[in-house]
């Protein structure tokens, strides 16, 4: 059931969305080759627990981190480690806080010092895949206007989307209804109110779309090893158009 949320819910969801967002940039200060994606999980932990937050990861479905730490050829889900960021490594940041019964989710693509211009190309396409998906999330439209302008954007630059994992809806759940997939039919699917609050979130491949789980039975990862990049916000449906609570221009 899709889920509208009121004034004072949007408030709670506005500060809980802020705290994610300032974690994430505070998280791309400190990337860096040389560090490790445990300690980069251990600081976005604390720097969430300060601002009277909790990670909205940790423990979830048994996850065992704050934030989501997936490198190069890891789409989405990777669990920080001992793993050391070297230069040419694109890391993918994926965060979420909960405030007083909100989440706020979002994610990002770094690079580590000098990366390819193929990696740096995929980043760029997976942002302007995002700000045109959310260009179309529009009150009164419908989900499939925002799939169909991700996707013409990512294969128009001759990528792929991620279709085996999608956007959702994000408020007391941090998975809630509906679904938001980055392919789609325009004027299908769900229909846009204002109220709503949904993540949106290109996951871009360099190469095919086909990905599968590793044995950890969380990380994701690229069938063909091609690069992947993750770009998402939580974004609100207004009257006016779409807003992104959790983008504080960071990147």
């Amino acid at each position: 059931m899709v889920t509208i949320k009121n004034s004072e819910q949007l408030k709670l969801m506005r500060i809980a969305c802020r705290i994610t967002g300032e974690a994430l940039a505070y998280a791309h200060g400190l990337i860096r080759e040389g560090i490790t994606t445990r300690y980069l999980d251990g600081k976005i932990r604390e720097f969430i627990e300060k601002r009277g937050a909790r990670p909205s990861f940790l423990g979830y479905a048994g996850f065992p981190a704050s934030a989501c730490i997936s490198v190069n050829d890891e789409v989405i889900h990777g669990i920080p480690s001992a793993r050391v960021l070297r230069e040419g490594d694109i890391v993918k940041v994926d965060v979420g806080a909960f405030y007083r019964g909100y989440h706020g989710d979002s994610a990002r693509s770094f690079a580590v010092g000098r990366v390819s211009d193929e990696a740096v190309r995929l980043m760029e396409v997976t942002k302007q895949s995002f700000l045109d998906g959310m260009s179309a999330a529009l009150s009164g439209g419908r989900i499939g206007d925002i799939g169909s302008a991700v996707e013409a954007t990512v294969k128009q630059a001759g990528f792929t989307v991620v279709r085996q994992y999608v956007g959702h809806g994000v408020g007391a759940e941090l998975h809630e209804d509906p679904e938001v997939p980055n392919f789609g039919t325009k004027g299908r699917g769900v229909r846009l109110y204002p109220g709503m609050t949904i993540a949106i979130e290109p996951m871009v491949n360099a190469g095919g779309h086909s990905v599968r789980v590793l044995n950890n039975d969380w990380t994701v990862v690229t069938v063909d090893g091609s690069l992947s990049a993750h770009y998402e916000n939580t974004v609100l449906i207004t009257e006016n158009g779409p807003e992104s609570l959790t983008d504080v221009g960071d990147s």
